[in-house]
């Protein structure tokens, strides 16, 4: 195993990452002002309101970032352990104390603000789970139970406290990454096989067991159906991306988000994007991320210790995985789970936390041996 010592930063930071990076950023900021301003000038008494904000967290986000860029990620491997604590600790304080919002408790209240332990998690599972699986990575193809037990055991007690929220969005998509980086690791093919279909029974028993999650489902196999009900958010959604055509109606000339696209500058700012930048804004986005996730592997790919590799695809997994979530939920190929669009969303927390994750992807990239 290398030791701080035997790393050197031999390369500037991967500029293909971070340019796909600022021109999610540059989009969340166009398009979150564009999306919510009639909204915010009706209910906040300022157009401005949620742009002020997003601006705020885009700057408390690079400062994250810029910082973690220069802090070797060596640093992390010792820390992994008590960041999940950490992370677990604030999740279970939710459940006690937490800001209780549509019918939803995912929120912790520091002062005037505010923050959502779901997304420190998110990247304190990816790095606690980076640190053992380098360390014991033999283990992986020996009995299902000494292999994946552990790190199932994790994955279903984090889940099972995000559940409790309730957010099964967010127990997808950590669900999700924490399955494809196990695979990354080399878990054993016919124990990754078992883990999904308990997954996909387990997901299945979810949303059987929560009626509002069962009529989700049901307005996702047929939305009209229920054209005013369950299945109007991916009714609206489809119709925005379908007026948008491939150039757009123009630059905050959407009509969708007229109070008819719900979550129009969170959960389905992709729609609004669609419809008033086009084919060519949604393109343009969709490359973003495919940018980012190359690089991202390609860091993964080079860089000389299997931490450093397990930490970088980690990142990369968990950004793609939640934004093809998003994609998919707003063009109504997925049920609607609640889930932002990583970088482009309004949203303080996953905003520092996803940019948070990036500084130390960038600070690995300074250690790729070319």
């Amino acid at each position: 195993m290398l030791r701080r010592a035997d790393l050197r930063a031999e390369s500037p930071v991967d500029f293909g990452l971070l340019l796909g990076v600022l021109v999610l950023l540059s989009m969340s900021i166009i398009m979150v002002f564009s999306s919510s301003a009639i909204t915010a000038a009706n209910s906040q008494g300022d157009a401005f309101y949620f742009l002020k904000r997003q601006l705020a967290w885009a700057g408390l986000g690079l400062t994250c970032m810029i910082t973690l860029m220069r802090i070797p990620y060596i640093t992390f491997r010792r820390l992994a352990g008590p960041l999940l604590g950490i992370s677990i600790l604030l999740l279970v304080l939710v459940l006690i104390i937490g800001i209780s919002a549509k019918g939803s408790s995912r929120w912790l209240g520091v002062g005037p603000f505010s923050f959502q332990p779901s997304e420190v998690i998110k990247l304190a599972m990816v790095i606690f789970l980076a640190a053992r699986l380098a360390e014991n990575s033999r283990r992986l193809g020996s009995s299902f139970v000494r292999g994946l037990g552990p790190y199932l055991l994790l994955v279903l007690l984090v889940c099972g406290l995000i559940l409790a929220q309730p957010d099964l969005g967010t127990a997808i998509a950590i669900a999700g990454t924490s399955y494809l980086l196990l695979t990354a690791a080399g878990a054993n093919r016919k124990h990754l096989l078992i883990l999904f279909l308990a997954g996909l029974a387990l997901v299945g028993l979810a949303i059987i067991i929560a009626p509002y999650r069962m009529a989700r489902f049901t307005a996702f196999l047929n939305p009209w159906a229920d054209p005013q009900g369950k299945g109007y958010q991916t009714i609206q959604s489809l119709l925005a991306l379908g007026s948008g055509g491939p150039f757009g109606t123009g630059l905050g000339r959407g009509r969708q988000k007229l109070y008819y696209v719900p979550e129009e500058h969170t959960d389905f700012i992709f729609a609004i994007l669609g419809e008033e930048l086009g084919f060519i804004g949604t393109a343009l986005v969709v490359a973003a991320f495919a940018l980012l996730l190359w690089r991202g592997f390609r860091v993964a790919m080079k860089v000389p210790d299997a931490f450093g590799s397990l930490l970088a695809a980690g990142i990369t997994i968990m950004i793609i995985f939640q934004a093809l979530l998003n994609m998919g939920v707003v063009t109504g190929l997925l049920p609607v789970t609640g889930i932002t669009l990583p970088l482009v969303s309004y949203g303080g927390s996953s905003l520092v936390f996803t940019l948070a994750g990036v500084g130390i992807l960038l600070n690995i990239s300074r250690y790729v041996r070319t």
